[in-house]
């Protein structure tokens, strides 16, 4: 079953230091360059910080600096809360899965020998597997049902490209899509299959027509883009996150939306509209409309953050 996209949750964090911000931000779709909300959360008692989302449920924390850390699994749609007084927070990649049945964590004795980091977003949920994005051109995934992990190469190795290319992964139509920006321009692929690896170019439009398509908004892409050749340089066009075929990209000073299945681009907002204060990495968790209750009895699985 597919549900429709309506909008991402994005949220910033500081380069430096382990101070949260408190800010989060929601992004709609069907009214694009209309207001940006942030008081999606203000139904829980504290400031959180958006941890994972899964079967349309966000899981977050609250901020730190605080004494008494609390987690929550909640339904921003309904407003609906439960207060997590199970998890174990010591900090190791491990598997573990929760029931908002019994309201209760259990680890799995699954082990995946994985030596990169997870970056982009929080895991993307697709069919019962969930999916995390390394900076080791692999894809971590983690099966609920057998409860078995495995790692998946991307189509195409980041070295293949004069500078330093950014990426991300998401879920259209069933599927895991990875979407990579370069200086060769813009590639969706989707996984055919996860046990031979088989990836299927999906979309392609290079930095040359998409500034001819959109001159309004792009002038000189292909040079600003060739100009990030260390991971030390804020890339200019930055893929944060795609879901239905909709991707959030981050250009500058603005955020733009690109439908690759009309082949339509929009000016979603301005970084000053998400009242910004850091914009290095942040975390963009795509949402869909959801009105099922907290206690529906399905295994959420998340990892420690």
């Amino acid at each position: 079953m597919f549900h429709v996209l309506t909008g991402f949750i994005y949220q910033e964090k500081f380069e430096f230091g382990n101070e949260d911000i408190e800010i989060v931000s929601y992004i709609p779709v069907e009214t694009i360059g209309a207001k940006v909300y942030h008081m999606v959360f203000n139904f829980l008692p504290k400031d959180v910080v958006i941890l994972a989302s899964c079967n349309r449920l966000v899981y977050c924390g609250s901020c730190f600096p605080l004494q008494e850390p609390t987690l929550y699994n909640c339904n921003p749609s309904i407003k609906e809360w439960i207060k997590d007084e199970n998890r174990d927070e010591r900090l190791y990649l491990a598997f573990e899965l929760y029931s908002s049945e019994t309201g209760a964590w259990r680890k799995s004795n699954e082990i995946c020998q994985c030596n990169n980091n997870l970056i982009k977003n929080k895991g993307i949920y697709i069919e019962g597997v969930l999916h995390w994005l390394t900076d080791g051109d692999q894809v971590l995934t983690f099966g609920v049902e057998k409860e078995l992990s495995w790692l998946i190469s991307i189509p195409i190795p980041t070295l293949e490209f004069r500078t330093i290319p950014e990426a991300c992964i998401g879920e259209s139509e069933g599927k895991l899509h990875y979407v990579l920006v370069s200086e060769e321009g813009l590639h969706v692929w989707y996984l055919e299959d996860y046990y031979e690896f088989k990836w299927t170019l999906k979309h392609y439009k290079s930095l040359e027509e998409i500034e001819g398509e959109y001159p309004r908004f792009f002038l000189n892409l292909k040079n600003r883009v060739l100009q990030r050749v260390s991971v030390d340089t804020n890339p200019w066009m930055n893929p944060l996150g795609f879901k239905d075929g909709v991707l959030l990209m981050k250009m500058r000073a603005h955020m733009y939306m690109y439908d690759i299945n009309n082949n339509k681009m929009a000016q979603a907002c301005s970084i000053e509209d998400l009242n910004s204060k850091c914009t290095w990495c942040p975390t963009i968790l795509p949402h869909s409309l959801s009105l099922v209750p907290l206690n529906h009895g399905d295994k959420v699985p998340f990892t420690p953050y």
